[in-house]
């Protein structure tokens, strides 16, 4: 709440950090991400030997399993087919009932996935989402596709980064921007690459907090819910779990798959290097410093 008084702080002070969201955006990194993420790089054996380790993992797989985010690997079957590399796997071949199972739950995802988008933006252009009040309607679905744009040119960034790490220099491409960004990337003692990984989290977390005020819903009790859904069916959607289906498969996975089918593209991709400079700048600042703590 922008209108509280905390420890005393001028009026501007707290509108800048409580108003804009930032206070969230870097305790989100610090605690929530960033701290953990250093911690499991140094430890890594230790991070995964305990129970909670083995809990998250049977949750993510129950996730999967059923099928809500399937409709990544239909893009990952498509990257591959477009980029000539067949999918390494040490599974068996699929029977044809795991087949039929397979592809029925990626059509379900591609069905959840259409009708999470066809929602927000109904409510968006219908002005009931949580976003700022006097952005336009215009802007606001301007800043959704931008800002998830960049959010999966980070996440594709990584997967890039980390597939051309260990290839010689004359393998990484020879196109202006890819020897650009492997230069700044690669440089002196390596420290780039994790300060990148530092500033992309900074970046990503931000964006998604616009994004998420762009996707969140915001129905009063007297106004119709969204296509006319019960209220109980409203009431779910209220969540915001149609946002999280969005932002994973559009704004996530898809880009992460694309970057491991083409990582010496997205080298060459100016925006890589844009991104990469804006990251490290990010990183030193210091702002995210506390998660080395």
């Amino acid at each position: 709440n922008a209108d509280a008084e905390i420890l005393g702080l001028p009026d501007i002070v707290i509108q800048i950090f409580l108003g804009t969201g930032i206070a969230m955006i870097l305790a989100t990194c610090m605690i929530g991400q960033l701290a953990t993420q250093v911690n499991a790089s140094h430890c890594m054996i230790d991070y995964i030997n305990n129970y909670f380790a083995l809990f998250t993992l049977y949750v993510a797989m129950t996730i999967e399993f059923t099928g809500i985010m399937h409709s990544s690997y239909l893009i990952q079957n498509i990257l591959a087919a477009l980029s000539g590399k067949p999918i390494q796997s040490n599974e068996e071949p699929r029977t044809p009932f795991q087949m039929a199972f397979f592809y029925g739950r990626v059509l379900l995802s591609l069905a959840i996935l259409c009708f999470a988008l066809a929602v927000t933006f109904e409510a968006l252009w219908a002005g009931n989402t949580t976003m700022w009040e006097g952005v336009p309607r215009v802007v606001s679905l301007i800043l959704f596709f931008g800002l998830m744009s960049v959010v999966g040119m980070l996440e594709g960034m990584q997967i890039a980064f980390f597939a051309v790490a260990k290839l010689p220099a004359s393998e990484r491409g020879n196109s202006f921007f890819a020897k650009k960004t492997c230069n700044l990337l690669f440089k002196g003692n390596g420290q780039n690459l994790p300060g990148f990984m530092i500033g992309r989290q900074l970046t990503v977390v931000s964006c998604f907090f616009v994004v998420a005020r762009v996707t969140t819903l915001n129905i009063e009790d007297n106004e119709p819910n969204v296509f006319g859904v019960t209220d109980s069916s409203q009431a779910f959607l209220n969540t915001g779990l149609h946002a999280a289906v969005i932002t994973t498969i559009l704004a996530s996975i898809t880009w992460q798959l694309a970057a491991s089918a083409f990582p010496l593209a997205f080298l060459a991709n100016p925006a890589t290097y844009i991104l990469l400079v804006i990251a490290l700048t990010l990183e030193a600042t210091g702002v995210c410093a506390g998660a080395w703590v």
